[in-house]
């Protein structure tokens, strides 16, 4: 055996002979009182207990977050996909996460990325409900300067920040809206992928959008090889891009990786949801509009001689739904990429002309009204830039005040924009931008002036209000005009599936089992634009939602069996 070298430090004992001989000077009983506080709090007496609520006096976890926390500690090592729910939470998870890995001493610095609209409100979240000194990232200097850095995923993947960020050794990663990532092919995957991290966690609520391929991507991002090579994971787990397949097996191996918490497994209290359909009359002169860009677009995808694609031309038809002016913007546009020789430009100028006679706006009329009758704070949501500027300016003619929220805004507007709405405006008028991550359960008054065709983003714009911590009934009200596409979506599809009552979860495993070869989106566009008459679009509408209500039910009626397993 080799033998080890042992040496004592001894000099103590002179030190304390010394001090016993002269009877001191001996140190305070308050001071070593003290010490031994000191390293009784650092003990780690039970290891698989969380250490850091004693630190939290303040907070009150929920179980299944407390349970998130543990699970991550102690059976996924500091690696885990956070993918609850929209609303239960996923940030104090990773807040209770980050706070036990410090308070062990098994990290110290660590990099939270976020959309550029959330980086305050995390850094004010992990300040003010775990104590822990996060700062948000302005300046080159603080990526060194401090260990806990909040900061937009946009900025620091651009140089200067890039080289900083590659060349520190991260304890902890945490990206937020992960699903972002779901392109492998994307500067921001590639990015992440480069910095070195010890422990990691996502966060998204939908973990899986499209493809089956974004899941196995976010996994490699976090445990790369754990689904194998892209090869073996097709053969092994893929049935067609959005078809899963042996799913006990895979099942078996995201349980290693990922920990998602549903509405539905009870324990979670929600206040209720009312929601409230309002139909709007449009004006002849309205009418007009919508019924020539109608026949326009049929015109335009059966014949292909105007170049223009199936989303433009159906985005047109819903644009006139929403504001004349999102349609003005879009017959512009057209306009200009169209040839001068073209029979369609002569087409889209009498649609022009058509939006010039137009002096009312139903349904922004309708929208002051139903204003007027709540009396309460009120988010908008529009899926069109033009019709939020059409609307803030309207709502003010009407003595109503307002503030927009969209994209475009830098960090430090979208934050002033949420306090302005929380302290003085009435109306938060958001674009999608405003169905992410912000946390807005002041308000519980939601209108969907258009409704978007997918219905996971209906969830997270409902899901910014309808979340832990409201504590009021929330109230949605959807628009929709009369006679129109928008009504068909309304009515055939959201309203018969109660679509406004189901939730993420439920959502992606009724899409996944329609076996549909395109998006539920996509199939939407196809049964529109593929309809000779309204009659065979409201059938064929019905057909798909009565296959939804099929699954939805088969899957209640399998959840509600015991498992017999479990016997």
């Amino acid at each position: 055996m080799t033998n080890i070298p042992v040496s004592f430090d001894m000099k103590w004992i002179d030190l304390l002979t010394e001090r016993m001989r002269q009877d001191g000077p001996w140190d305070k009983w308050e001071l070593f009182q003290l010490a031994l506080e000191a390293e009784e709090a650092m003990l780690v007496r039970e290891f698989d207990q969380l250490q850091c609520l004693k630190y939290l006096p303040s907070l009150k976890p929920y179980p299944h977050q407390l349970k998130t926390a543990e699970r991550v500690l102690n059976e996924l090592r500091g690696r885990a996909i956070l993918a609850d729910e929209v609303g239960l939470g996923k940030t104090i998870e990773a807040g209770l996460i980050m706070k036990e890995y410090m308070v062990r001493g098994l990290a110290k610095k660590i990099l939270v990325l976020v959309p550029a609209s959330l980086v305050i409100q995390w850094t004010k979240e992990l300040n003010q409900k775990f104590g822990i000194p996060a700062i948000a990232q302005k300046k080159e200097y603080m990526w060194r300067q401090y260990d806990v850095v909040v900061a937009s995923i946009d900025t620091a993947k651009r140089d200067p920040h890039r080289r900083h960020v590659l060349n520190i050794d991260y304890d902890m990663l945490i990206i937020d809206e992960a699903h972002k990532l779901k392109n492998k092919r994307t500067r921001n995957y590639q990015f992440v992928k480069e910095i070195r991290k010890k422990y990691c966690l996502l966060l998204t609520a939908t973990p899986i959008q499209n493809e089956m391929d974004e899941l196995y991507n976010l996994i490699n991002l976090l445990k790369p090889g754990h689904l194998g090579h892209t090869s073996t994971f097709a053969t092994n787990y893929v049935e067609g891009k959005r078809q899963a397949k042996n799913n006990e097996q895979l099942k078996h191996e995201l349980d290693k990786v990922m920990i998602r918490n549903k509405r539905s497994d009870g324990g979670i209290q929600f206040t209720n949801r009312v929601v409230r359909s309002i139909p709007i009359v449009l004006s002849p002169e309205e009418k007009a509009l919508y019924d020539g860009v109608t026949r326009f677009v049929k015109e335009q995808y059966h014949s292909g001689t105007g170049g223009f694609n199936s989303l433009a031309l159906i985005t047109l038809q819903r644009e006139v739904c929403s504001s004349r002016e999102a349609a003005f913007m879009t017959l512009y546009n057209m306009h200009q990429r169209t040839p001068e020789d073209s029979p369609a430009r002569a087409e889209i100028m009498e649609l022009v002309e058509l939006i010039k006679r137009i002096e009312t706006h139903s349904k922004a009329a309708k929208t002051v009204e139903l204003i007027r009758e709540i009396n309460d704070k009120v988010i908008i949501f529009t899926e069109y830039r033009a019709t939020q500027n059409y609307l803030q300016k309207y709502l003010h003619e009407h003595g109503i005040t307002s503030v927009p929220f969209r994209g475009g805004f830098k960090r430090s507007k979208k934050d002033w924009m949420t306090d302005l709405f929380q302290n003085r405006a009435q109306v938060l008028i958001a674009t999608e931008a405003g169905g992410e991550g912000i946390n807005l359960q002041f308000c519980n008054q939601v209108i969907n002036y258009d409704l978007p065709w997918n219905p996971m983003r209906v969830e997270q714009r409902i899901g910014r209000v309808h979340r832990l911590g409201q504590q009021r009934d929330v109230h949605i009200y959807n628009l929709s005009t009369v006679g129109t596409i928008e009504q068909h979506i309304l009515n055939l599809l959201y309203e018969k599936i109660d679509l406004f009552e189901m939730v993420i979860g439920e959502l992606d495993d009724i899409v996944e089992r329609l076996n549909l070869n395109q998006t539920l989106e996509e199939n939407l566009i196809s049964i529109i634009m593929d309809s000779r008459s309204e009659r065979e679009m409201a059938v064929k509408l019905d057909n798909m939602s009565q296959a939804i209500r099929a699954i939805r039910e088969a899957n209640r009626s399998r959840d509600a069996l015991p498992d017999v397993a479990e016997h």
